[in-house]
């Protein structure tokens, strides 16, 4: 007798196994960030590397020389600049992973997930010293904006789109607001240092950078766990009727 098998179950089965997948891949990119940040820093210790003053570039670079009004010499540059370099990677696979989303949303997160790739590739592979010949391209620059603007940008619209996405409502939420606190420090950040000040610019910075970590480890733990979410157009606008994700 061949045994019936339910095809909504088993797309079921395969959505969550594709949820808890992106959700590993998520929370992974943003601990390696975090660990390679923590580790490159602990190990830079002549003068003492300082999470509110220096940049976080400063890390990839193995110095010792002096840039932007700072000193960078950063011991284990490697370690900083394989963070950034996985972290890109690891974020674009995990948005490739994410099941749910459908027509210009996937296309949207797809076309971010490879901005916040090639900016961390970008970062590692073009170690930010601040000093260019005149006339070249500062690609470490560039792969910096990609990123922040990238990560801050795909935070928010997972998070507006979470029923979607797959991610609880109330992360959904958080995830918004962490994006658009992202992209305002952003400015913030820009502001700081083209006024040369150079007051708590590293503190500044980790306020654009910070919010897409924190973001995508939220979307992450959110994803691994069973949960209730909308079933409204949107997770954000409205709350609606509710369905248990298996």
């Amino acid at each position: 007798m061949t045994e019936y098998i339910d095809p909504t179950a088993t797309a079921a089965v395969r959505q969550r196994m594709r949820h808890r997948l992106a959700g590993a891949v998520l929370v992974a990119a943003a601990m390696i960030f975090l660990l390679a940040e923590f580790i490159a820093a602990a190990a830079w210790t002549d003068p003492p590397y300082s999470y509110t003053h220096h940049y976080i570039s400063n890390l990839g670079v193995r110095g010792p020389l002096g840039a932007l009004g700072q000193v960078m010499n950063s011991p284990l540059a490697w370690v900083m600049n394989l963070g950034f370099s996985l972290f890109g990677i690891l974020v674009f696979v995990g948005v490739v992973a994410l099941a749910g989303l459908s027509g210009w949303r996937r296309w949207a997160a797809l076309i971010l997930g490879v901005l916040v790739a090639v900016g961390g590739l970008l970062l590692a592979t073009n170690p930010g010293s601040g000093e260019l010949p005149d006339g070249a391209v500062d690609y470490h620059g560039l792969g910096a904006f990609a990123t922040i603007v990238g990560g801050n940008v795909l935070v928010s619209l997972l998070g507006w789109e979470c029923r979607q996405a797959g991610i609880g409502r109330r992360a959904g939420r958080a995830m918004v607001r962490l994006g658009v606190f992202g992209l305002v420090s952003l400015a913030a950040f820009l502001s700081v240092a083209s006024s040369g000040a150079n007051v708590l610019i590293g503190l500044v910075e980790r306020c654009a950078v910070y919010p897409i970590l924190v973001g995508l480890a939220w979307a992450g733990r959110s994803l691994l766990r069973p949960r209730t979410v909308s079933r409204s157009a949107c997770g954000i606008c409205s709350p609606g009727a509710e369905r248990r994700i298996p």
